[in-house]
Protein backbone atom coordinates (compact mmCIF):
# COMPACT_ATOMS: atom_id res chain seq x y z
CA UNK A 1 0.00 0.00 0.00
CA UNK A 2 1.06 3.20 -0.82
CA UNK A 3 1.19 6.31 1.91
CA UNK A 4 1.75 10.09 0.97
CA UNK A 5 1.60 13.34 2.65
CA UNK A 6 -0.61 16.37 2.19
CA UNK A 7 1.02 19.83 1.28
CA UNK A 8 2.19 21.30 4.88
CA UNK A 9 1.68 25.16 5.55
CA UNK A 10 5.35 25.15 7.61
CA UNK A 11 6.69 24.48 4.27
CA UNK A 12 6.56 27.57 2.01
CA UNK A 13 7.81 25.61 -1.39
CA UNK A 14 7.41 22.63 -3.28
CA UNK A 15 10.76 21.62 -3.21
CA UNK A 16 11.02 21.53 0.99
CA UNK A 17 7.40 19.61 0.77
CA UNK A 18 9.63 17.25 -1.79
CA UNK A 19 12.21 16.45 0.36
CA UNK A 20 10.23 15.69 3.52
CA UNK A 21 8.32 13.40 1.23
CA UNK A 22 11.84 11.74 0.21
CA UNK A 23 13.18 11.93 3.58
CA UNK A 24 10.33 9.82 5.22
CA UNK A 25 9.77 7.33 2.14
CA UNK A 26 6.43 7.90 1.21
CA UNK A 27 5.25 8.17 -2.76
CA UNK A 28 3.31 10.66 -3.43
CA UNK A 29 1.97 14.06 -2.50
CA UNK A 30 -1.52 15.00 -2.37
CA UNK A 31 -1.54 19.35 -3.72
CA UNK A 32 -4.04 21.10 -1.71
CA UNK A 33 -5.52 23.95 -3.95
CA UNK A 34 -6.44 25.50 -0.79
CA UNK A 35 -2.99 27.19 -0.50
CA UNK A 36 -1.85 30.27 -2.68
CA UNK A 37 0.91 28.47 -4.28
CA UNK A 38 -1.06 25.27 -5.41
CA UNK A 39 -3.61 27.64 -7.02
CA UNK A 40 -4.57 26.70 -10.82
CA UNK A 41 -2.66 29.26 -12.60
CA UNK A 42 0.75 27.95 -10.54
CA UNK A 43 -0.19 24.39 -11.69
CA UNK A 44 -0.82 24.94 -15.06
CA UNK A 45 2.87 25.43 -15.28
CA UNK A 46 3.09 21.76 -14.84
CA UNK A 47 6.20 21.60 -16.01
CA UNK A 48 8.19 22.65 -13.44
CA UNK A 49 6.28 20.48 -11.06
CA UNK A 50 6.76 17.20 -13.26
CA UNK A 51 10.73 17.96 -13.37
CA UNK A 52 10.96 18.19 -9.58
CA UNK A 53 8.51 15.10 -8.93
CA UNK A 54 10.32 12.92 -11.82
CA UNK A 55 14.00 13.65 -10.07
CA UNK A 56 12.67 12.81 -6.65
CA UNK A 57 10.65 9.55 -8.23
CA UNK A 58 7.23 10.67 -6.40
CA UNK A 59 3.80 11.52 -7.87
CA UNK A 60 0.79 13.92 -7.06
CA UNK A 61 -2.10 13.50 -6.15
CA UNK A 62 -4.91 16.80 -5.94
CA UNK A 63 -7.09 17.85 -3.47
CA UNK A 64 -9.42 21.02 -5.12
CA UNK A 65 -10.10 23.68 -2.95
CA UNK A 66 -12.96 23.20 -0.31
CA UNK A 67 -14.59 25.94 -1.50
CA UNK A 68 -15.30 24.51 -4.74
CA UNK A 69 -19.60 24.47 -5.13
CA UNK A 70 -20.97 23.04 -8.50
CA UNK A 71 -24.00 23.55 -7.17
CA UNK A 72 -23.90 27.33 -6.12
CA UNK A 73 -27.21 28.99 -7.12
CA UNK A 74 -25.42 31.74 -8.70
CA UNK A 75 -24.92 30.58 -12.67
CA UNK A 76 -21.55 33.06 -12.45
CA UNK A 77 -20.09 31.25 -9.66
CA UNK A 78 -21.31 27.96 -10.84
CA UNK A 79 -19.78 28.10 -14.07
CA UNK A 80 -16.06 29.60 -12.53
CA UNK A 81 -16.42 26.22 -10.28
CA UNK A 82 -17.11 23.87 -13.13
CA UNK A 83 -14.25 25.75 -15.04
CA UNK A 84 -11.98 25.03 -12.31
CA UNK A 85 -12.77 21.28 -12.35
CA UNK A 86 -11.87 21.07 -16.34
CA UNK A 87 -9.02 22.85 -15.80
CA UNK A 88 -7.62 20.74 -13.00
CA UNK A 89 -8.14 17.50 -14.76
CA UNK A 90 -6.61 19.00 -17.21
CA UNK A 91 -4.04 19.46 -15.10
CA UNK A 92 -4.14 15.90 -13.61
CA UNK A 93 -3.33 14.43 -17.23
CA UNK A 94 0.15 15.75 -17.65
CA UNK A 95 1.00 14.94 -14.01
CA UNK A 96 -0.54 10.89 -14.85
CA UNK A 97 2.74 9.41 -16.32
CA UNK A 98 4.20 10.60 -12.94
CA UNK A 99 1.68 8.41 -11.43
CA UNK A 100 2.25 5.48 -13.72
CA UNK A 101 5.98 5.60 -13.71
CA UNK A 102 5.89 6.22 -9.65
CA UNK A 103 2.68 4.81 -8.02
CA UNK A 104 0.85 1.75 -9.14
CA UNK A 105 -0.56 1.23 -12.60
CA UNK A 106 -3.97 -0.40 -10.97
CA UNK A 107 -4.92 3.08 -8.94
CA UNK A 108 -6.25 5.66 -10.68
CA UNK A 109 -4.94 9.31 -10.20
CA UNK A 110 -7.66 11.12 -7.52
CA UNK A 111 -8.57 14.33 -7.80
CA UNK A 112 -10.30 14.68 -4.19
CA UNK A 113 -13.45 17.05 -3.63
CA UNK A 114 -15.44 18.03 -0.79
CA UNK A 115 -19.45 18.34 -0.93
CA UNK A 116 -20.36 21.76 -0.46
CA UNK A 117 -23.49 21.87 2.09
CA UNK A 118 -24.24 25.38 0.63
CA UNK A 119 -26.73 27.53 3.13
CA UNK A 120 -29.20 27.62 5.73
CA UNK A 121 -32.45 29.55 6.58
CA UNK A 122 -32.89 29.37 10.22
CA UNK A 123 -36.16 29.56 11.11
CA UNK A 124 -37.86 29.88 15.21
CA UNK A 125 -38.21 26.16 15.12
CA UNK A 126 -35.23 24.38 12.84
CA UNK A 127 -33.14 25.16 10.17
CA UNK A 128 -33.84 25.24 6.58
CA UNK A 129 -30.79 23.87 3.84
CA UNK A 130 -31.67 25.41 0.61
CA UNK A 131 -30.52 22.57 -1.25
CA UNK A 132 -33.05 20.23 0.58
CA UNK A 133 -35.75 22.33 0.11
CA UNK A 134 -34.95 22.84 -3.63
CA UNK A 135 -33.07 19.21 -4.60
CA UNK A 136 -34.41 19.09 -8.31
CA UNK A 137 -32.42 22.05 -8.88
CA UNK A 138 -29.32 20.78 -6.96
CA UNK A 139 -29.50 17.07 -8.79
CA UNK A 140 -29.76 18.70 -11.82
CA UNK A 141 -26.72 20.87 -11.34
CA UNK A 142 -24.79 17.52 -10.36
CA UNK A 143 -26.34 15.91 -13.49
CA UNK A 144 -24.31 18.21 -15.31
CA UNK A 145 -21.40 17.99 -13.07
CA UNK A 146 -21.59 14.44 -13.67
CA UNK A 147 -21.85 15.03 -17.57
CA UNK A 148 -19.31 17.40 -17.83
CA UNK A 149 -16.68 15.22 -16.10
CA UNK A 150 -17.15 12.27 -18.25
CA UNK A 151 -16.23 14.10 -21.16
CA UNK A 152 -13.42 15.74 -19.67
CA UNK A 153 -11.43 12.89 -17.94
CA UNK A 154 -12.46 10.72 -21.42
CA UNK A 155 -10.70 8.00 -21.35
CA UNK A 156 -7.70 9.23 -18.79
CA UNK A 157 -6.99 7.22 -15.89
CA UNK A 158 -8.00 9.27 -13.49
CA UNK A 159 -11.36 9.72 -10.90
CA UNK A 160 -13.06 12.28 -8.58
CA UNK A 161 -13.18 11.14 -5.16
CA UNK A 162 -15.63 12.68 -3.17
CA UNK A 163 -14.76 12.74 0.70
CA UNK A 164 -16.77 12.70 4.03
CA UNK A 165 -16.19 15.88 6.08
CA UNK A 166 -18.31 16.39 9.44
CA UNK A 167 -21.38 14.38 7.83
CA UNK A 168 -23.35 14.20 5.10
CA UNK A 169 -26.40 15.33 4.41
CA UNK A 170 -29.40 13.35 3.02
CA UNK A 171 -29.51 15.29 0.00
CA UNK A 172 -25.73 14.81 -0.67
CA UNK A 173 -25.79 10.91 -0.33
CA UNK A 174 -28.62 11.24 -3.20
CA UNK A 175 -26.48 12.94 -5.14
CA UNK A 176 -23.49 11.20 -4.36
CA UNK A 177 -24.96 7.82 -5.33
CA UNK A 178 -25.87 9.63 -8.69
CA UNK A 179 -22.21 10.25 -9.39
CA UNK A 180 -21.20 6.75 -8.23
CA UNK A 181 -22.85 5.55 -11.19
CA UNK A 182 -20.64 6.94 -13.25
CA UNK A 183 -16.99 5.16 -13.64
CA UNK A 184 -15.29 8.65 -13.16
CA UNK A 185 -16.42 9.16 -9.38
CA UNK A 186 -15.25 7.49 -6.37
CA UNK A 187 -15.16 8.30 -2.71
CA UNK A 188 -12.43 9.18 -0.34
CA UNK A 189 -12.92 8.31 3.68
CA UNK A 190 -11.28 10.60 5.32
CA UNK A 191 -11.14 8.75 8.92
CA UNK A 192 -10.50 11.33 11.31
CA UNK A 193 -13.16 13.23 9.57
CA UNK A 194 -15.78 10.62 10.55
CA UNK A 195 -14.70 9.86 14.13
CA UNK A 196 -15.05 13.78 14.63
CA UNK A 197 -18.75 13.07 13.62
CA UNK A 198 -19.01 10.42 16.06
CA UNK A 199 -18.73 7.72 12.82
CA UNK A 200 -21.95 9.25 11.12
CA UNK A 201 -20.44 8.77 7.46
CA UNK A 202 -19.24 5.09 8.12
CA UNK A 203 -22.65 3.23 7.31
CA UNK A 204 -22.74 5.48 4.17
CA UNK A 205 -19.26 4.99 3.46
CA UNK A 206 -19.25 0.61 3.71
CA UNK A 207 -22.31 0.71 2.28
CA UNK A 208 -20.63 2.06 -0.84
CA UNK A 209 -17.31 0.19 -0.51
CA UNK A 210 -16.18 -0.90 -3.71
CA UNK A 211 -15.99 3.07 -4.73
CA UNK A 212 -13.51 3.57 -1.78
CA UNK A 213 -9.72 4.31 -3.82
CA UNK A 214 -8.37 6.78 -1.77
CA UNK A 215 -8.15 7.56 2.42
CA UNK A 216 -7.47 10.34 4.39
CA UNK A 217 -5.56 8.81 7.50
CA UNK A 218 -4.98 10.69 10.75
CA UNK A 219 -6.17 9.78 14.30
CA UNK A 220 -8.76 11.26 16.07
CA UNK A 221 -11.73 11.41 18.85
CA UNK A 222 -15.46 11.81 19.21
CA UNK A 223 -15.23 14.27 22.82
CA UNK A 224 -14.53 16.43 22.03
CA UNK A 225 -14.17 16.42 18.57
CA UNK A 226 -10.31 16.17 17.13
CA UNK A 227 -9.15 15.60 14.06
CA UNK A 228 -6.08 15.34 12.00
CA UNK A 229 -3.84 14.08 15.03
CA UNK A 230 -0.96 12.00 14.50
CA UNK A 231 -1.34 8.36 14.14
CA UNK A 232 -1.29 6.80 17.65
CA UNK A 233 -2.67 10.05 19.47
CA UNK A 234 -6.53 9.37 18.99
CA UNK A 235 -9.36 6.30 19.74
CA UNK A 236 -9.48 5.23 16.23
CA UNK A 237 -9.00 1.44 15.18
CA UNK A 238 -6.11 2.54 12.95
CA UNK A 239 -5.39 -0.97 11.80
CA UNK A 240 -8.70 -1.76 11.26
CA UNK A 241 -8.90 1.02 8.89
CA UNK A 242 -5.80 0.53 7.14
CA UNK A 243 -6.40 -3.17 6.49
CA UNK A 244 -9.79 -1.78 4.80
CA UNK A 245 -7.80 0.34 2.55
CA UNK A 246 -5.51 -2.50 1.47
CA UNK A 247 -8.58 -4.37 0.70
CA UNK A 248 -10.08 -2.05 -1.36
CA UNK A 249 -6.72 -0.85 -3.22
CA UNK A 250 -6.86 2.66 -2.07
CA UNK A 251 -3.83 4.56 -1.76
CA UNK A 252 -3.36 6.70 1.74
CA UNK A 253 -2.36 10.41 2.91
CA UNK A 254 -1.43 11.34 5.96
CA UNK A 255 -3.06 13.88 6.84
CA UNK A 256 -1.61 15.38 9.16
CA UNK A 257 -1.07 19.24 9.42
CA UNK A 258 2.11 19.75 11.35
CA UNK A 259 5.60 18.00 9.86
CA UNK A 260 5.94 16.52 13.81
CA UNK A 261 2.77 14.89 13.29
CA UNK A 262 3.88 13.46 10.29
CA UNK A 263 7.05 12.16 11.29
CA UNK A 264 4.96 10.67 14.80
CA UNK A 265 2.65 8.81 12.20
CA UNK A 266 5.45 7.26 9.82
CA UNK A 267 7.24 6.19 12.91
CA UNK A 268 3.97 4.96 14.04
CA UNK A 269 3.46 3.05 10.87
CA UNK A 270 6.83 1.42 10.80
Amino acid sequence: MQYGMPTLIENKTLAQNIALCRELGLSFIELNMNFPEYQLDRLESWEEFYRLAEESGIYYTIHLDENLNIADFNPLVREAYLETVRRTIEVAKKLLPLKNAFGRKDQPLTINMHMHHGIYITLPDRKVQMYDRDFPVYLDYFKKFRESCEKWIGDADIRIAVENTEGFRDYEKKAIEYLLESPCFVLTWDIGHSKAAEERDVPFLLAHKDSLRHFHIHDGRENPPQNHLALGDGEIDLAGRLDLAKACNARCVLETKTIEALRKSVKWLK
